[in-house]
């Protein structure tokens, strides 16, 4: 029986191994497919640090599948892919901390004027008149805009100050090389022929010019401009259309240390306007000084004494006082510093005004010599 139907069971068994072949073929080939789309999906995707995780998480959801195509080539690419991220963010990081500290550094190194600045205390609308406070000051405005000139001009007329005009960066830098007796340059960033920019740069590069202070003029006030102006040079900018407040601040800021410089120690008194408010009566005058030096001959002493023991409304009112009565005789010189002293105690800037009351000790012995010798002759 056997042997009857031998072809046919060797038929049959045929049959199924060529199905069981084409089955292993059939699954072999969507395998190699499926390996296929996850190896063009990996290599599409780059797998950043941060995510590589979750990644390898969901291709691990898909089983069997998955553990048969992540083998050690693709387990490689995460591991190479990771370390790539890890050193690209490691030097990302380290070069941002060279930048920072080589933009510090260079901040360090901006030249600026020598000046050094004060606090300005709280005060109202500033008028036209307050600039008078500033009187003897020179200032060099560096200006291309005529307008703009005529501003200044009108502002600071009968203010005391002396303005010297340059139409360009090139001749604020020939008046300089004639006259650096100035208190601060108002610099317009943009001119022709040398900007604001070159000049300041120039002006930096020399150390004869270091008391002079460097303001910007400029419409431009946005941070980077700012920034762009404070690495040329710039110690200061304003704002254009200008503000007067804030120009009132900046030369407060910066004159003590100028009107000091300005003051000379030996200088006599101005005997023809204290004859003057006196009325031309020279007697008068001459009695005048006399309860001048009696009252006042120790008024440095005093002076010292009420800012070692920190009495500053003493202090303040002999000030008053003294300032008073210096512009009466004509003692120009004392009652300058005076007036600078009592603005430095007002501050609170202690070095200031010790510094000063040194100057007016110098000024009162030589003002005290000189009526001596008006009394003489």
């Amino acid at each position: 029986m056997f042997e009857e139907y031998s072809s046919e069971i060797i038929a049959f068994i045929a049959i199924i191994i060529l199905c069981i072949i084409y089955e292993i073929i059939k699954f072999r080939t969507a395998k190699n497919s499926k390996k296929q789309k996850i190896y063009e999906h990996i290599e599409k995707n780059t797998i950043s640090k941060e995510n590589s995780t979750l990644k390898l998480d969901k291709y691990n959801d898909d089983n069997d599948i998955f553990h048969d195509v992540l083998h050690d080539e693709i387990k490689e690419k995460f591991k190479k892919q990771r370390k790539l991220e890890e050193q690209k963010e490691h030097s990302t990081i380290k070069e941002l901390v060279i930048e920072q500290e080589t933009e510090k550094k260079l901040e360090e190194e901006v030249p600026s004027c020598s000046i050094e600045k004060r606090s300005v205390p709280p005060h109202g609308k500033i008028t036209k008149d307050d600039f008078k406070e500033f009187s003897g000051n020179r200032i060099l405005i560096a200006e291309d805009n005529i307008i703009n000139q005529k501003v200044l001009k009108g502002l600071l007329a009968d203010s005391g100050i002396e303005i010297a005009i340059a139409n360009d960066g090139q001749e604020a830098l020939d008046i300089l090389e004639n006259d650096r007796d100035f208190l601060m340059i108002l610099m317009d960033a943009h001119m022709p022929r040398v900007d604001g920019f070159e000049a300041t740069q120039t002006i930096r590069k020399n150390s004869k010019y270091d008391k002079i202070l460097i303001v910007a003029l400029s419409g431009d006030t946005a941070t980077d401009d700012i920034k762009k102006m404070k690495k040329a040079g710039m110690d200061e900018y304003l704002e254009k259309p200008l503000k007067i407040d804030e120009f009132y601040n900046i030369l407060y800021a910066y004159s003590v240390q100028s009107i000091e410089t300005n003051i000379p120690i030996s200088e006599p008194f101005n005997i023809e306007v204290g004859l003057q408010i006196c009325g031309g009566d020279e007697k008068f005058y001459s009695d005048i000084l006399n309860e001048f030096l009696e009252m006042y001959r120790n008024s440095a002493h005093e002076l010292k004494d009420f800012l070692d023991t920190e009495k500053y409304k003493e202090a303040d009112k002999l000030l008053l006082d003294i300032i008073g009565v210096t512009a009466n005789i004509g003692a120009e010189s004392l009652n300058k510093t005076a007036s600078t002293v009592k603005i430095a105690i007002i501050n609170k800037d202690k070095k200031e005004y010790l510094k000063l009351v040194t100057l007016y000790e110098q000024q009162l012995d030589n003002l005290i010599s000189d009526i001596k010798n008006y009394h003489i002759n």
